[in-house]
């Protein structure tokens, strides 16, 4: 759902994942994820996706007390997604995601509106070839608002007479994207059919992948990726990210540097193919320690 909607059409029959990322280690800034998608006839999905993001306990501060001493404070970022994707053909799917997002801190808030769509075209022999368009966070544009854009000031004639003045808001628009990726799969052992879920498997399969995304506020990127797994129950994968003077710590607008590393454990638990995996993941930045992340998926 997060990175190409389309791509939810070829969930079996039901999936449960949950997440945790530890953003920029050192920071207090976690990511939860939860999401959840199951078959809606013979080829639709639906899907529901839970994000929240927690910056930890802020000091309070004010124009008077720049030092703090007057509490603290939790902001929170909540995201909520609801999702639909469909099978077309053996090749052809689609899908769309409709987002509801919440920014709050302490005393200003400002709620949106996002969607989601893509695209995905699967051809080549055993389906090894995939293409994929997705336009992410299109939307009408935010405002903040609340107690905390109020100001008090005195009239310069009767300066004990004060007044309360409600401060505007700029509106700001959301960071749309552009993504254009395609994969190609290797299979380095014979390949095997599954008809009933319209797949195929090997031993040994190494997957090489590439994005282009085109930010609305920040540089365009490029992403280079590859996976080696064995019989879909083991997977290493390791990433890159190209990303103009991302290597020059005075003119660079990103932290990552570009390299990510990650590995998945998926086994199965019963004899009517469902499974139990455990993902993590390691992305290299400037800054701190690095972003880790670690989820728990479950297909039933």
């Amino acid at each position: 759902m997060n990175l190409n909607v389309a791509g939810l059409a070829y969930t079996r029959n039901s999936e449960l994942i949950f997440s945790n990322t530890r953003w920029l280690e050192g920071t207090d800034i976690n990511i939860f994820n939860v999401g959840f998608a199951t078959k809606m006839g013979e080829s639709g999905v639906l899907g529901l996706t839970i994000s929240s993001m927690d910056f930890g306990e802020i000091d309070n501060t004010t124009e008077e007390s720049p030092d703090g001493g007057l509490g603290t404070f939790d902001p929170n970022y909540l995201n909520i997604g609801a999702a639909y994707s469909k099978r077309f053909s053996n090749s052809i799917s689609g899908g769309v995601i409709i987002r509801i997002i919440s920014e709050n801190t302490a005393d200003v808030s400002a709620r949106g509106i996002a969607l989601d769509a893509g695209v995905n075209y699967v051809t080549g022999p055993n389906d090894a070839f995939k293409f994929g368009i997705t336009l992410r966070n299109v939307g009408p544009t935010m405002s903040y608002s609340g107690n905390g854009l109020i100001a008090r000031a005195s009239e310069e004639e009767d300066p004990t007479k004060v007044l309360s003045m409600q401060r505007r808001s700029n509106d700001f628009e959301l960071p749309s994207m552009v993504n254009i990726g395609a994969s190609y799969d290797f299979y380095l052992s014979p390949v095997e059919e599954d008809e009933e879920n319209e797949d195929f498997y090997a031993d040994h399969r190494l997957t090489a992948s590439g994005t282009f995304t085109s930010n609305s506020f920040t540089r365009d990127q490029f992403r280079a990726g590859v996976e080696y797994a064995f019989r879909d129950m083991f997977m290493v994968r390791g990433g890159y990210v190209f990303e103009t003077d991302a290597q020059d710590a005075e003119l660079t607008r990103t932290t990552s540097t570009g390299p990510s590393f990650g590995a998945t454990i998926e086994v199965p638990i019963n004899k009517n193919g469902s499974t139990f995996g455990i993902d993590y993941s390691y992305r290299v930045t400037r800054t701190f320690n690095g972003t880790n992340a670690i989820g728990v998926r479950m297909t039933f």
